[in-house]
């Protein structure tokens, strides 16, 4: 196995397999795709489980993606939104019960075994269901999964399942591991999970800590002439700052996930032989939300949330603090989901007098200081534009009396305070809309969800009538009559606030002239690249 070695000035010299430095093609011309090369990747994080069958997140996925691939892969133009992956088909019975998927024949796991329907039976019942932090709600009613033959699949459910919401969540949920490799001994605890074994484009090769992860070419690809990469290798660049200058430099071809700050991205787009990116994360939307925790007097008081709501100019955060890249929310779907939007929904125009009416309402005076109680405020430390926000809240607070002290942490004491501790008052938020409502959404305002599961209502908010129409709307089976259910969702949820929505916003990749295919589905960033190449 050869090894990877860093050298900022080195990155890129010395070898056939490297980025070209002349002038490039822009992205408008179509382009004949070149086999072989070397793709260097701006990471900004190092996850410690890759694993995407447990870990349904988009930092597994961007890595973890190219080697262990899922049932069906996002499309802009596959019916239903959906290309073929490890299925070539799939099927929902009328009666929601169950679900036959026709699986791709020929295809081989990294360690030459053949892959057959009893890894999607392991797969599904062993990990997505029991230990996949949003395929337990998905999978929930799963009871069996039947093997007639090798190449067929046929998901049983308990109890009414709609076919809708499986096929919404085969991109980032059906992620198929090896039987041979996990069925002994703890799955959680299975070597694999940090060097993965899988069927995709390409191999898990090499992991250095704090330096890079380096995969390459899977020559046993079911997909004869891909992938058209020799080897991927993710630089691990924790600071963003860097991710620009290393574009500049051509130490890097591309850095995906707006790893290029926001601000700095007028002046990269005029650098020449660089092209900025837009497209490529439409099924990847995150939603900027204030959380709130119930248990607090105060905020269990409508009148209180909706004044806080209307403390909040959208506008002037998506113009200032995601410079125009983002969009104002009006509930908890984002604008561009074409199945389950609404925008008939209560709304809550800026209006600082109105907020501070509605809390004279509600009983919460001004002291002779101004300041009517304090919060503690807890922003999420994972992009730099959750934790401006929430300075931003800070002052849109203090217009209205309330004193907000900011509690700044890292990711894993940030989700321990939150998640498990429930401790805070206020929290912001990032949560990822995939697709469908049942999948990553509404367990952000249900009730009874355990403590210590990420991006879930934790807030103690408790409403019966909601909670009815969710359960109402996941046993559902008619397409129609579903999404309109789901459209109701948005209008509770918009009216009795159990958190707020205050803008939604994709990503941005910035790349090299020289790499091709980019952006080709919606979820290109965490997808498996078998098509994606270099210009030589």
């Amino acid at each position: 196995m050869s090894e990877f070695t860093i050298s900022r000035r080195g990155l890129l010299s010395g070898s056939a397999l490297l980025l070209a430095s002349t002038a490039l093609p822009t992205i408008g011309r179509a382009q004949t795709p070149k086999k072989g090369g070397r793709l260097i990747v701006a990471a900004d994080s190092e996850p410690r489980d890759l694993n995407p069958a447990i870990v349904a997140s988009n930092g597994v996925f961007f890595i973890s993606s190219k080697i262990v691939e899922t049932l069906a892969e996002a499309s802009f133009d596959g019916k239903d939104g959906l290309d073929p992956r490890l299925a070539l088909s799939w099927e929902g019975a009328a009666d929601g019960l169950s679900v036959t998927f026709k699986l791709r024949d020929g295809v081989k796991w990294h360690d030459g075994k053949p892959f057959t329907a009893a890894d999607v039976a392991f797969s599904a019942l062993q990990i997505w269901k029991p230990l996949q932090n949003l395929g337990r709600t998905v999978f929930k009613d799963l009871s069996t999964v039947d093997t007639p033959d090798d190449l067929t699949a046929i998901f049983k459910f308990a109890k009414p399942t709609p076919f809708q919401l499986i096929r919404n969540a085969l991109p980032a949920l059906s992620s198929v591991v090896p039987k041979h490799v996990y069925e002994n001994g703890k799955i959680e605890d299975n070597p694999a999970n940090n060097a993965p074994v899988g069927t995709g484009p390409f191999k898990f090769a090499e992991y250095k800590a704090g330096q890079y992860y380096r995969l390459a070419r899977n020559d046993d690809y079911w997909s004869k002439d891909e992938p058209y990469l020799d080897e991927i290798v993710y630089q691990v660049l924790p600071d963003r700052t860097s991710a620009a200058a290393a574009l500049e430099a051509e130490e890097i071809q591309l850095a995906a996930f707006s790893a290029v700050p926001l601000a700095d991205l007028d002046r990269i787009s005029k650098v020449p032989g660089l092209k900025v990116v837009t497209k490529g994360y439409e099924g990847l939307t995150y939603q900027l939300v204030v959380e709130i925790n119930h248990r607090r007097k105060e905020l269990a008081d409508l009148k209180v949330r909706q004044a806080i709501a209307h403390a909040i100019d959208k506008d002037f955060v998506v113009k200032t603090i995601f410079l125009g890249y983002a969009a104002t929310a009006t509930g908890p779907v984002p604008k561009n989901d074409p199945q389950f939007y609404t925008a008939d929904v209560p709304a809550y125009p800026f209006d600082v007098a109105k907020a501070n009416e509605l809390l004279d309402e509600a009983g919460y005076k001004r002291a002779d200081d101004g300041k009517r109680f304090s919060l503690r405020l807890l922003p999420a430390p994972y992009f730099n534009e959750t934790k401006q926000f929430g300075d931003y809240l800070r002052q849109a607070l203090a217009a209205i009396g309330i004193d907000a002290k900011i509690v700044n942490n890292d990711s894993a004491a940030h989700i321990k305070a939150v998640y498990t501790d429930h401790a805070f008052d206020l929290a912001v938020g990032p949560p990822v809309f995939r697709g469908d409502p049942a999948i990553s959404t509404t367990i952000l305002v249900q009730s009874g969800i355990p403590d210590g599961v990420p991006f879930s209502n934790q807030g103690g908010y408790k409403n019966a009538e909601l909670d009815a129409l969710i359960a109402k709307a996941s046993e559902t089976l008619d397409t129609a009559a579903r999404t309109e259910l789901y459209r109701e969702f948005q209008k509770k949820v918009a009216a009795d606030l159990p958190l707020i929505n205050v803008a939604e916003w994709s990503f941005i990749s910035v790349a090299r002239d020289t790499v091709g295919n980019i952006a080709n589905n919606p979820r290109w960033a965490v997808s498996n690249w078998a098509d994606t190449y270099l210009e030589s």
